[in-house]
């Protein structure tokens, strides 16, 4: 599928959802099933890169020299210690990419170019790229939009959900008019889902009757093993392949796989 690689941008603007989280186990998944997978870690705090066992000392290039001073994706792309899976890491510098970039030429688009340089390469390896956005909206999830095909929304199964979707939903419209006119929804992905808790099942009803088969069949549910995963720099398939929430990101990862083999299909 390299010919046709597939860039989905981790996003939803409300913290705590998931994001982290479904980036690095989905791509953990996809890379179990085949795929070989890069993960770009947009996120000032650098929790997917830590996640995946990349250590801050270790971080020599990152996100932030290929943004802000055109060091290439092969260049940064670190291979982590599940095999076909990469990550480009981030660190505190990218606080201030913002500024830096403020009377810069294509300043939205730097992420894009960086991949589109990689793509027409000699490697070109890479079926999937993950972007790990931060929960704002500010210049690295616009730089993650414009490089995107598609958003692929976790969705925290609590109250205040649809609320944080409709924003979501604003700013991915405003991309599509501004930036990148061919940016979809790739998919909603219900997390932390809790079968003994009634607004559980609530939410998910709520959001499959307003995004009907926008929403993957595949639900994550809350799982303590996948918490405890990032505190050994492991992704959950790592830590525990067996328990609930590492099954269910394997499911998930085929289920993204077949549907895009169906919108290829029907391109």
């Amino acid at each position: 599928m390299s010919a046709k690689r597939r860039v989905l941008a981790v996003s939803n603007q409300k913290g705590g959802v998931g994001k982290t989280t479904t980036a690095i186990n989905l791509g953990t998944a996809l890379a179990a099933i085949g795929q070989r997978v890069l993960i770009v870690d947009m996120d000032p705090q650098g929790n997917a890169s830590t996640g995946l066992g990349v250590p801050r000392e270790t971080r020599r290039v990152t996100i932030y020299d290929v943004i802000v001073d055109g060091r290439s994706v092969d260049d940064a792309a670190v291979a982590t210690a599940v095999p076909g899976l990469h990550i480009i890491p981030a660190d505190a510098d990218m606080s201030g990419v913002e500024i830096e970039l403020s009377q810069a030429d294509r300043r939205s688009y730097r992420l894009r170019d960086a991949l589109a340089s990689q793509a027409t390469g000699a490697g070109a390896p890479f079926d999937y790229v993950l972007i790990d956005c931060p929960p704002s909206l500010n210049l690295l999830t616009l730089n993650a939009m414009a490089a995107a095909d598609a958003v692929l929304v976790p969705l925290q199964c609590e109250f205040f959900a649809l609320e944080g979707l409709t924003q979501l939903m604003k700013t991915v419209d405003m991309v599509r008019q501004s930036l990148n006119p061919k940016l979809e929804i790739q998919g909603l992905v219900l997390t932390m889902y809790d079968r003994r808790n009634a607004l559980s099942g609530q939410v998910e009803a709520d959001v499959r009757a307003h995004f009907g088969d926008k929403v993957y069949d595949s639900v994550i549910p809350r799982n303590v093993r996948v918490s405890e995963a990032p505190s050994f720099g492991k992704p959950a398939l790592i830590y525990d392949l067996k328990c609930a929430g590492s099954q269910a990101y394997l499911r998930l990862a085929r289920e993204v796989v077949a549907r895009e083999r169906v919108r290829l299909r029907a391109a």
